[in-house]
């Protein structure tokens, strides 16, 4: 180990402490949702809004998260996404209705917009070049590790204790890196200040938010059908005054000029509508093994550890797989195969075997994070030094805008579904399953586009999740 590697490592620390409670929150949520529901005296198949109220915060924020960290520093910037966080997650534990904690995840969203992408970027530009690689393969470990806990965490907090304690566990993470970074997080400002695009980011965050309430809208939580029709248009119609915006501007928040590269402008695309169905599943797999199957919060925490390891695992093969049989040919069957186990989930009952169960979550664990890196690394891998990082940021946006739609999909369909209850507590959520299973298959039309090609990459990116 270099001195100047052991010299930044507390920074690395204190990064992977704010990824790992980031990263665990988007998952430990997902398990306590029937007890939120049932505490707040709501339907536990009408809980999307909790899931999709943070993804959508974050999607939002994190197109100005770089610029303000360029702006004010990443010491204060890093510090306030921490409070924000701790004190939404406070706020989360303390509400008494649905809107309180929807406000409050909003609130929780905005700081973890910052913590991510501002935390990484004081990595980069603290670590020797020598040792970038090694660093940022270090602070992707609790992406990981997240992703493996939280279900189970979450489940055991709900028995032991309550749903509250979901939250409540972010407050003394927080404190402790706030604490921290207060003695080791660098300030780092921009070698040269650029003009934040407010026009830009303004179309742009408008048109997100209200395309995702609009889609939520149609769940059928008392939003009449005409007001989510004006939003579907005044989003559609934001989106293209965007787009219309960064063809003429010198200096857009996210440069045209991306989407001229092909394998970008696919990857990008297929991302967005391949994670519309993958995002919807964290939240219809608890409630399938809670309210349809009867398990307990905690077994059914216990049941996503396969998911999370088979995905661990799946992730070392992408790059055999690639070398082998080329970007598109990969991406085409898995596309394929993550529908199929997405739909295949409508065969789970109660009487099923517990052995059938964990090998079907394990199957879609592995082919879901193959999925993941496989797109990831072709969205990425063509772009230069001067798109990197928009690039990368617009990745990220998108991410956490398709988990947004995926979770209001979700409650969606769900509420179109209800009806099926008659037939079994499990009937509207196995409609629900086989629909977004359907809705990822539409992205292998996307994917259909990419070159046929075999390269031989001397390796496969892996973005976090």
């Amino acid at each position: 180990m270099t001195s100047r590697y052991a010299s930044i490592r507390p920074l690395l620390w204190l990064v992977s402490l704010a990824i790992f409670m980031q990263m665990l929150d988007s998952t430990i949520v997902n398990t306590a949702l029937p007890a939120m529901a049932r505490s707040l005296g709501e339907s536990p198949l009408q809980m999307q809004s909790v899931v999709f109220s943070y993804a959508l915060a974050v999607a939002t924020f994190i197109p100005a998260s770089g610029w303000i960290a360029d702006r004010f520093g990443t010491r204060r910037v890093f510090l306030l996404a921490i409070i924000l966080f701790t004190l939404g997650s406070l706020a989360c534990a303390l509400a008494q209705t649905l809107h309180q904690l929807v406000a409050a995840r909003v609130l929780q969203g905005i700081g973890g917009a910052m913590l991510l992408p501002v935390g990484r970027l004081a990595v980069m530009r603290s670590v020797p070049r020598d040792d970038f690689l090694r660093a940022m393969s270090f602070i992707a470990i609790p992406a990981l590790i997240g992703p493996l806990v939280g279900p189970t965490l979450g489940g055991w907090l709900v028995e032991v204790a309550s749903w509250h304690w979901v939250f409540l566990i972010n407050l003394p993470i927080g404190v402790i890196g706030y604490v921290v970074a207060l003695k080791i997080m660098p300030d780092h400002y921009a070698a040269h200040r650029s003009r934040f695009d407010l026009r830009g980011y303004a179309m742009l965050a408008f048109g997100m938010v209200v395309l995702s309430l609009a889609l939520d809208g149609i769940s059928g939580m008392g939003t009449p059908h005409a007001l989510v029709m004006l939003m579907t248009v005044a989003g559609l119609a934001a989106l293209v005054g965007y787009w219309l915006h960064a063809a003429n501007s010198t200096a857009p928040l996210f440069s045209l000029a991306l989407f001229r590269v092909p394998s970008y402008r696919i990857g990008i695309l297929g991302n967005l509508f391949s994670r519309i169905g993958s995002s919807a599943m964290p939240l219809l797999i608890p409630l399938l093994l809670q309210v349809g199957m009867g398990m307990s919060p905690m077994n059914a925490g216990l049941m996503m550890i396969p998911v999370a390891a088979a995905g661990m695992v799946s992730k070392k093969m992408s790059v055999k797989l690639v070398e082998r049989f080329g970007y598109r040919r990969v991406l085409m069957t898995n596309t394929v195969l993550v529908g199929l186990t997405m739909a295949s989930f409508a065969l789970m009952t109660p009487g099923q075997h517990m052995g059938w169960r964990l090998l079907q979550l394990a199957l879609f664990g592995a082919v879901n994070s193959l999925q993941f890196t496989v797109m990831n690394t072709v969205t990425l891998r063509d772009l230069d030094r001067e798109f990197a990082s928009p690039g990368n940021s617009l990745l990220s946006m998108v991410m956490m805008l398709a988990a947004g739609f995926g979770a209001a999909a979700a409650g969606s369909l769900l509420a179109a579904f209800a009806p099926l209850e008659s037939h079994g507590a499990t009937a509207a959520l196995h409609a629900t399953f086989v629909c977004v299973g359907a809705i990822t298959l539409t992205s292998t039309l996307i994917f259909l586009q990419l070159p046929d090609t075999r390269p031989e990459p001397k390796q496969v990116e892996e973005v976090a999740e």
